[in-house]
């Protein structure tokens, strides 16, 4: 039975469980959710994820959210290398780079996006302050990761793994806003996100996306 992901390639949350499903060649049925209409929030919707919210994951009689959590289970279905279960010290390290992206990153890259994304897709007024409080904020993470970043070249090691990809999302979001140069002013992140750019699964992927945000 091929697995079905829910919900609009728009997501950053779904997308970063479509850079997984394509890493690993999976066979998947992407379907649509649309939230301008308040679908995530219509009954049958609430029936597989009762937090209305994007992505969902059908694989049988499993039923999974949480996008990260959806990500791990895909890479470890497929057995990829991606997420070093063989190694307690290199899962470790991906571990702590996951929660890092979900803890430090995403809350502070994440409201630049929106306000110049998908605020103006709501039909609101994209608020500056927001932007530039956040790209402070923002400034801040990425100065931690310029130093990381300064010493191995991905996140967790010398190796791409499950917490470099968490972060494609929304950097590539951010690519496409006017903010879009904030990353060369810091060039090992800029060097790890253009390695992250050349993977085949990363290319499949911003093609699909490509009119998510016409």
């Amino acid at each position: 039975m091929v697995m079905k992901l829910y919900g609009p390639t728009l997501s950053p949350h779904l997308v970063r469980v479509l850079v997984c499903l394509e890493e690993v060649g999976a066979e998947y049925e992407l379907v649509p959710v649309n939230l301008l209409a308040d679908e995530h929030k219509k009954p049958e919707f609430l029936a597989i994820n009762p937090f209305g919210q994007v992505p969902v994951l059908e694989d049988g009689d499993l039923v999974l959210f949480e996008s990260r959590t959806i990500a791990r289970y895909v890479l470890r279905k497929y057995n990829s290398d991606l997420l070093k279960d063989s190694s307690l010290v290199d899962s470790a390290m991906i571990d702590l780079w996951v929660d890092v992206e979900a803890n430090q990153y995403f809350p502070t890259i994440s409201p630049i996006t929106f306000q110049c994304l998908m605020m103006p897709v709501l039909g609101g007024v994209t608020d500056q302050n927001v932007i530039d409080e956040s790209l402070v904020k923002f400034k801040k993470v990425l100065e931690v990761y310029e130093a990381r970043l300064s010493k191995s070249k991905y996140l967790a090691g010398d190796f791409v793994s499950f917490a470099d990809l968490c972060h494609f999302a929304l950097t590539f979001n951010l690519t496409l806003t006017p903010y879009a140069t904030v990353l060369d002013s810091y060039p090992h992140v800029k060097a790890w996100w253009e390695s992250l750019l050349e993977r085949p699964a990363i290319k499949k992927v911003i093609d699909m996306k490509k009119g998510s945000w016409n």
